[in-house]
């Protein structure tokens, strides 16, 4: 045997076993998937009406408004315990209405699958409570609001100062009815320097110090204390969107927020059509850009979907997913998108406003 034979008989089988371990290694990427679908004006598990409200006539009609989500593969701590392999991710890449990421661009340092959870949990609590505040308030109805802390970051500056369900009064002697006032007063401090807050908690006043942080934002120094601002609200009456545990984020503010109002108006905003969407949902009532979103416009074409509600930053990628013979309809507030689905009902050949328009 020649030593190039016996080298080829060496070599190949160490290739192979390359070849093998390469594509079972866990790589550093992450992935997204087409999640279910749920009708926000349907029932849910239990038969339970999904929007419940007591204390105001309610309007049960025909129709769907779905929220739609997306199945992201879990993080790790450490992160590599997450890390999925070479042939599950080609599997994945050459799927049309999935999507491979740098596990960095999705999970953050020390997130874990708890961690991620219970910030979901949180998101989605917030963001039905801003769902709800824009649905009465585009029916008219005057619910008043006060500024609190939503979330503390752990170990950051107001870990152990300040607690969720703060009241934020003032900055710096500075009132701060909202949360641009908020941020606009915290950036006025010096970095090191500490700031004065006032707070009510469990109805006493008190002011606390908390010291920024600096850090590079896109580019630009922005000082941080380390909470996620949210809204208290004294609703005229009870609304409560019932939704699994399992499912967290605030991307489903836009859609929670058209379903409470059709359930609290007469007629059906819907027409009796299918309609599907996401987008996170602001007091405004702004509809702001989510993750996933050729993901989740696959999961409502195959639910026979005949719109779907696109957050108008989210637009251009969404022209890149398989709509199927689904409208692509753009949302920029929860009032435009509430006309366009009247103009819908009214006439389904009405022109809508359109992804292609953002653009």
């Amino acid at each position: 045997m020649n030593q190039r034979l016996i080298a080829a008989v060496v070599a190949v089988p160490a290739v192979l076993a390359l070849l093998v371990f390469a594509a079972f290694q866990g790589l550093p990427f992450a992935t997204f998937a087409p999640g279910g679908t749920i009708d926000v004006l349907g029932t849910d598990g239990n038969d339970a009406e999904v929007v419940q409200v007591d204390g105001h006539q309610v309007y049960r009609d025909t129709g769907q408004l779905r929220m739609t989500t997306v199945r992201v593969s879990p993080a790790g701590d450490p992160p590599d315990t997450a890390y999925l392999s070479l042939a599950r991710l080609m599997a994945m890449w050459f799927d049309g209405d999935e999507a491979v990421y740098p596990y960095s661009s999705v999970h953050q340092d020390g997130e874990t699958a708890e961690s991620s959870r219970e910030e979901g949990a949180v998101q989605m609590a917030t963001s039905q409570d801003d769902a709800v505040y824009v649905a009465l308030t585009e029916d008219g109805i005057d619910v008043p609001q006060v500024l609190q802390v939503a979330a503390v970051t752990s170990g950051a500056a107001s870990d152990g100062i300040l607690k969720v369900g703060d009241h934020l009064e003032s900055v710096n002697g500075t009132a701060t009815p909202d949360d641009t006032v908020l941020r606009r007063e915290i950036q006025k401090g010096e970095p090191g320097e500490p700031l004065r807050i006032g707070i009510e908690r469990a109805g006493k006043q008190r002011t606390v110090e908390v010291t920024p942080t600096e850090e590079t934002i896109e580019g630009k120094p922005r000082l941080l204390i380390g909470i996620t601002p949210g809204y208290d609200y004294d609703f005229p009456f009870e609304v409560k969107i019932s939704i699994s545990d399992n499912i967290g984020g605030p991307s489903a503010g836009l859609i929670f927020s058209l379903a409470v109002y059709d359930t609290i108006t007469p007629g059906s905003l819907t027409g009796g059509a299918r309609v599907a969407g996401t987008g996170e949902i602001a007091p405004d009532g702004s509809v702001g850009p989510i993750g996933g979103i050729q993901q989740k416009i696959a999961g409502a074409r195959e639910e026979g979907t005949e719109l779907f509600l696109v957050p108008e930053d989210n637009c251009a990628d969404a022209l890149g997913a398989d709509a199927g013979d689904m409208t692509l309809v753009r949302a920029s507030t929860m009032h435009e998108v509430r006309l366009a689905l009247e103009a819908y009902t009214a006439d389904p050949e009405a022109d809508l406003p359109s992804c292609e328009d953002a653009t």
